[in-house]
Formats: structure tokens, C-alpha cells, sequence
């Protein structure tokens, strides 16, 4: 079965602690998939930045849906490794996930996450803050 962006979407809407966040599947297909949720301040750590496990969430999941458009629908993080390279300060995370390398029941995914902002003059500012790569595997039912 193929996985369309609105299979994709209803994937994210039945996932309880993606709607916890407000998480919003913004592109799907293919190779890739971006995922986006507002920063609020429930979010964020003690210095008033965004929390690392909020990063590491977004980070997963993105990876896995862009996995899942070289695998199928039916897939799941087999590990990921995420580098912090700068606080992340912001109105909005956005997770930009591709697939580099797929093979039939694996696929290698890499991952930006930027944080943007909009200025008082309307323009916004985007700003890379983590990088990951991890591998989706594929269920075999």
C-alpha cells in the first residue's frame, strides 16, 4: 500500500502524543517529510529554550515518515542519533526528514531541525539548530 499525505496525516492524528504537541505534517512524499508544531512554553527547559526531548520527538518521527515513504505505511524507528548544535528559540520547530538510502526493509534517514521566528517587519528567520540520521525498518506482517 502506498502512503499519500493523507494517509500520512490520519498516521499523525492517530498518534496521541503527536496531538499532545499540535504536530502538523506540512509535506510528505517523495523521499521526504517535514513536520512542524508550535513552541509554547510548557515546551521549553529551565533557561527557556526548547526542551532536547522536544527535539528528539520531532527528529523520530519525521525520520520514520520519510521512511515510510520508501517503505509503506507500516514501519518504525529502528535508532536515531541527534546533534544539539544551538538552543532552539522560536515561534515554530520545523523537522525536515529525507531518505538517503532504501532498501526493501530498510531505510536510511537524515534530518534538519530549525526553529523560525517572525521579526516585527513580518520577514522570518530560520535557524538550524539539530541534525540527525537514524534508520526506519519496515513490519513485515
Amino acid at each position: 500500500m502506498e502512503l499519500t499525505f493523507e494517509l500520512a496525516g490520519k498516521v499523525l492524528a492517530a498518534q496521541p502524543f503527536s496531538v499532545l504537541l499540535g504536530t502538523r505534517l506540512t509535506a510528505f512524499g517523495d523521499g521526504g517529510a517535514t513536520l512542524e508544531l508550535d513552541i509554547r512554553d510548557d515546551l521549553k527547559q529551565q533557561n527557556g529554550y526548547l526542551h532536547g526531548g522536544v527535539l528528539g520527538y520531532a527528529a523520530d518521527n519525521a525520520i520514520t515518515f520519510a521512511g515510510g515513504t520508501a517503505l509503506g505505511p507500516e514501519v518504525l524507528t529502528g535508532g536515531f542519533t541527534i546533534s544539539y548544535l544551538r538552543p532552539g528559540r522560536g515561534a515554530v520547530l520545523r523537522a525536515d526528514a529525507k531518505v538517503v538510502h532504501a532498501g526493501s526493509r530498510q531505510a536510511t534517514c537524515t534530518c534538519e531541525l530549525s526553529t523560525i521566528d517572525v521579526g516585527r517587519d513580518g520577514g522570518s528567520t530560520v535557524t538550524l539548530c539539530a541534525v540527525a540520521q537514524g534508520t526506519v525498518i519496515a513490519l513485515r506482517r
